[in-house]
């Protein structure tokens, strides 16, 4: 949109004139969109130069790239015109190339080869030995294929993904780093490496890197490497909740930002945050556009400030996690007492300082379509046909004749008969196979309250983490428990579940980390207690109490963890971190609490049934089966199916709530017939051998419902102050 090009060109020129003394005119600026597309940037720029010095400039200092052929032509045309109407004489623009600018940072001259190889790769070459002052663009903001049966992957660069792990991915303290990878953090890196020691990176990019966990490391390294940040928050993350329709800039789902990084040329002189000590002092300025405003609000805003010269910044402070938007974070909570952390759980002596030594992400597929299914035998069969496909897969890989195919183009990608993920077809080129076994068939916890069988594999998982050191064998599920929390960077909302099942990653809030009383060997054995023994000493020094042992801290644990006060007190700090956790004046009351919590959310099927009024449909024949269920508008009824209607839903059922849905709103999610469009997997929650279970289902989980919501409201204070 032309307002943001506007306010950004003008920026630009306003941080070269404040900070440098310069301008967009004057000879050595050297200025390049490095994703020009149609050229409205370069364009935007050349009216903002001077017509005397703009000749100059043309020839010399304005430099683009594209790697797609007709908007390179078409950016070309524009800048070429623009120049015409500028000069009133036509002159063929060379500052622009056909390349990939990531291509740039690699040993590789793949650009040799393109349509126009002497020509372009002169000009290839003379942008890469010119000095760059200002780097100014849009970058594209896509992380990655969605499927990998498609095989449309994005193009590896060993050389920049190589600069992005050892800087943004190294620091930080995020468990899923993907979305470092996108395009747009490449182009950030890039360019913050590009411009050198002296000049300004202005980008409109994605905004997650402001306060997404996993951009910690980004954070810490953009304090280091800038003298001042200014960030105009053009918000719209659809995400989030957005107050109006058309809020988004771009009309896309991903917030935006306008970011400016300016580099004065002090870098010899500038602050460092080096380790997790405090973060460099900083100079960052943040504005955010107000959250009631749509698209054309904002554009009127842009236009009316001009430049970051006229906005009202607010300066920003980090704090020792690099976090930048702080609102919310309260300090307290680093005093409190860790359910776990990475250095405890990596440790081989004795933890210290936390309750749990180890914990883990619940198992993740990437294929719950094939590995999961109520039906067993429906999962065996599914599991049992790709394991086959697999294994002569990775035997036709072992006997190809051309050893330098890729494996993307090698392998069939037939929805029918395998998922394939990137790290099956690592699995693929190592020569590992695996046998179908049905011992591997367990019972998981999928959603809450929705018990489905997974065939638990290390094959034919993603990632199995820690379970098989957790619930090895089936024998372990009668005695272990785990407590299941919302991962760092949830988005659905805080939720904790206790389970004897294994559960899975994306259990009812994002990135499932469990906590479980016990760990084995994976064979069973060697049975060993996971609540350190720092932490039942320091309970009982607390409360001067000796009887209290870890079956009681674990139920401490998990009653205090369902604390209004504590959720809501603490909200900001759980998106970014593990629980921690305070002493509440009575340990009993909340371990009492947290016990009974246990039993009915583990033992949710043997509880009694609420008594909900059957509404039958005159005419039609008895039938508990379920296709899709649903709830009234008023939220008192569950049409079950097209003979029975449920009646007299209590409202205070949806007040418990597991991320960003209430139990009982899970298992009317969960319980309906669904088919995979592209495997054509039925997956069919009646069953044969018990056709009452959903409906018998329904009532348990509104009376746990209305019990949980019963305790949690009698629990005391947590007496946490400042």
């Amino acid at each position: 949109p032309q307002p943001i090009v506007d306010f950004m060109v003008r920026s630009v020129e306003e941080i070269l004139k404040t900070k440098f003394n310069r301008s967009l005119s004057d000879s050595g600026v050297h200025i390049i969109d490095p994703f020009v597309g149609t050229g409205n940037f370069i364009v935007r720029t050349m009216r903002e130069i001077r017509k005397t010095a703009l000749g100059q400039k043309y020839t010399a200092e304005l430099h683009c790239n594209e790697v797609m052929l007709l908007p390179y032509y078409i950016a070309s045309m524009n800048i070429e015109h623009e120049f015409y109407e500028a000069t009133g004489r036509y002159q063929p623009f060379e500052g622009i190339c056909l390349v990939d600018t990531f291509e740039l940072a690699e040993d590789t001259h793949y650009y040799e080869d393109s349509l126009f190889t002497v020509e372009n790769t002169r000009r290839v070459e003379n942008q890469k030995e010119t000095p760059m002052f200002v780097i100014i663009g849009n970058p594209p903001y896509n992380v990655g294929q969605v499927n990998e049966n498609d095989n449309n992957k994005n193009r590896k660069y060993p050389t920049m993904d190589a600069g992005i792990a050892g800087t943004y991915v190294k620091d930080s303290i995020a468990t899923l780093k993907t979305q470092l990878y996108d395009p747009y953090v490449k182009a950030i890196r890039w360019a913050s490496d590009r411009i050198g020691e002296e000049g300004i990176v202005a980008f409109v990019t994605n905004n997650s890197f402001l306060d997404g966990v996993a951009f910690d490391g980004m954070r810490k390294h953009l304090a280091d490497d800038f003298d001042a940040i200014y960030i105009l928050d053009l918000g719209g993350n659809a995400r989030k909740g957005l107050k109006v329709s058309d809020a988004n800039v771009f009309g896309i789902r991903v917030g935006v930002s306008i970011n400016l990084f300016v580099k004065q040329g002090r870098a010899m002189n500038r602050p460092t945050s080096r380790g997790r000590g405090l973060p460099a002092p900083m100079r960052i300025f943040y504005y955010r556009t107000d959250d009631l405003w749509n698209q054309k609000e904002k554009f009127d805003f842009l236009n009316e400030r001009g430049h970051i010269g006229n906005v009202d910044w607010q300066t920003v402070q980090p704090d020792i996690r690099y976090t930048w938007l702080t609102g919310g974070i309260r300090a307290d909570f680093e005093n409190l007492v860790p359910m776990g952390t990475k250095e405890a759980k990596a440790t081989k002596t004795e933890a210290i300082d936390v309750i749990f030594k180890i914990y883990s992400g619940g198992i993740k597929t990437n294929r719950d379509a094939w590995a999961y299914n109520f039906n067993r035998n429906t999962l065996a069969e599914n599991m049992s046909g790709m394991i086959d496909a697999y294994n002569a897969e990775v035997d036709r890989w072992q006997r190809r004749i051309n050893r330098d195919e890729n494996v993307d183009d090698f392998i069939i990608s037939d929805e029918a008969k395998i998922k394939w993920s990137g790290d099956l077809k690592l699995k693929l080129k190592s020569g590992t196979t695996t046998d179908f076994s049905q011992e591997k068939v367990r019972v998981s916890l999928y959603r809450p309250f929705t018990k489905s069988s997974l065939y638990f594999d290390r094959v034919m998982n993603n990632r199995v983490y820690v379970f098989p050191s957790i619930f090895p064998v089936l024998e372990t599920e009668a005695e272990n428990r785990v407590i299941c929390v919302a991962g760092i960077g949830d988005r659905k909302g805080f939720g904790c579940l206790t389970t004897n099942r294994i559960p899975a990653f994306d259990l009812a809030f994002e990135k499932a980390q469990c906590f479980p009383f016990y760990t084995y060997d994976e064979d069973g054995r060697n049975r060993r207690e996971n609540i350190t023994d720092w932490a039942l000493e320091q309970f009982r020094a607390h409360y001067r109490d000796d009887t209290i042992n870890k079956w009681d801290i674990f139920h401490y644990v998990y009653g205090l963890l369902h604390h209004p006060t504590y959720r809501e007190r603490y909200q900001a700090n759980l998106k970014r971190d593990l629980p921690h956790l305070p002493y509440t004046p009575d340990f009993r009351e909340f371990a009492k609490a947290g016990k009974r919590l246990g039993e009915i959310h583990v033992g949710y099927e043997g509880v009694d049934e609420y008594p909900l009024h059957f509404v039958e449909t005159s005419g039609m024949p008895l039938d508990w089966r379920v296709e899709k269920m649903r709830l009234s508008k008023d939220k008192t009824q569950i049409k079950y199916n097209d003979f029975l209607t449920l009646d007299g839903i209590p409202a205070k059922v949806f007040d418990y709530r597991l991320g960003n849905r209430s139990a009982l709103e899970w298992v009317i999610d969960q319980y309906r017939v669904k088919t995979d469009k592209r495997s054509s997997i039925v997956n069919d929650p009646n069953r044969e051998d018990d056709p009452e279970y959903i409906v018998k289902l329904i009532g348990k989980v509104i009376a746990v419902s209305l019990e949980t919501v019963e305790i949690v409201a009698g629990l005391g204070e947590v007496s946490i102050t400042d």
